[in-house]
């Protein structure tokens, strides 16, 4: 199927003018949808704001472990991919992440609402058929509909269970679990580490290929008021760096989501996305 993706790089893409999608490493692309967002719009205009503060003078691309991210041939920037509303948001998002792990890239999606997590593990499935999620936030997206739709933000990790898209899903961060998600996540044999549980010295001991999903709002809103549902009592920063970096397998991909700017204060939530966008970026390269 033709990919309904135009991969023209942006004035934020790295690499030489001109870089050649074939020997870059990582593939940048914005899913700035929040048709599916249950309480406020305003993710949808998330992507390009995360591209500025991550490319931002403020800092520099160097990783806490040492690599320097402003290297050539490490982003292809394939810009943002818009859709109509309705079901073929997912058709395009699943096309588009389909291109790009055609050319070798390891996705790195900008969203948009939480909504995008399912139809981009369709695409990773049909090359990793083992595969495990590592998804943080604040709420277990485990509904079986949401006000009529199976397609909310709070229902991906429902869609995802019931396709068998991955062979293991540990949610990080949980905080809101009511009694049906409760239900849905036995039934699908999700394993959840709640807030009131969280340990900084837990470690998950996967034994797949991981794709990482992290919800703006698994964070406290004191380190991340930006988004639509904020939450107290969540993950710092400064813990879920931390467990990026003792991911153990290869990383094979991964999404930001429901970073809503029209809630941010200051810019601090564009810079702790662009924070976690180059840690992420370095693990994936560690493990290629």
């Amino acid at each position: 199927m033709k990919s309904r993706v135009s991969y023209n790089q942006n004035e934020y893409a790295l690499g030489l003018p001109g870089d050649d999608i074939e020997l870059c490493k990582l593939g940048i692309i914005g899913f700035p949808s929040d048709d599916n967002s249950s309480y406020l719009r305003g993710a949808a205009n998330a992507p390009p704001l995360v591209r500025e503060a991550f490319f931002s003078a403020s800092s520099n691309l160097w990783s806490e472990s040492g690599t320097d991210l402003g290297q050539p041939h490490i982003f292809f920037d394939a810009g943002d991919v818009t859709a109509t509303a309705g079901r073929e948001i997912m058709t395009v998002i699943e096309e588009s992440i389909g291109t790009l792990l055609a050319h070798s890239l390891r996705p790195l999606s900008l969203g948009g609402d939480h909504s995008i997590t399912y139809p981009i593990l369709r695409a990773l499935s049909k090359r990793y058929p083992s595969l495990s999620l590592l998804y943080l936030d604040a709420h277990p997206d485990l509904y079986d509909e949401f006000n009529g739709n199976k397609y909310s933000h709070a229902c991906s990790c429902a869609r995802i269970m019931e396709e068998k898209l991955v062979k293991r899903l540990v949610q990080v961060g949980i905080r809101t679990t009511n009694g049906h998600q409760r239900e849905q996540a036995a039934r699908f044999g999700v394993e959840i580490c709640e807030m009131k549980d969280w340990r900084d010295n837990l470690e998950f001991g996967f034994d797949t290929p991981i794709y990482i999903s992290i919800d703006l709002d698994g964070l406290d809103p004191a380190y991340a008021p930006g988004v639509s549902h904020r939450e107290p009592g969540g993950l710092s920063t400064r813990q879920v760096i931390n467990l990026i970096h003792k991911v153990n397998q290869p990383i094979v991909g991964a999404d930001i989501v429901e970073f809503n700017p029209r809630r941010d204060l200051h810019g601090i939530t564009a810079m702790v996305c662009a924070k976690l966008l180059k840690e992420i970026s370095v693990k994936i390269l560690e493990g290629d």
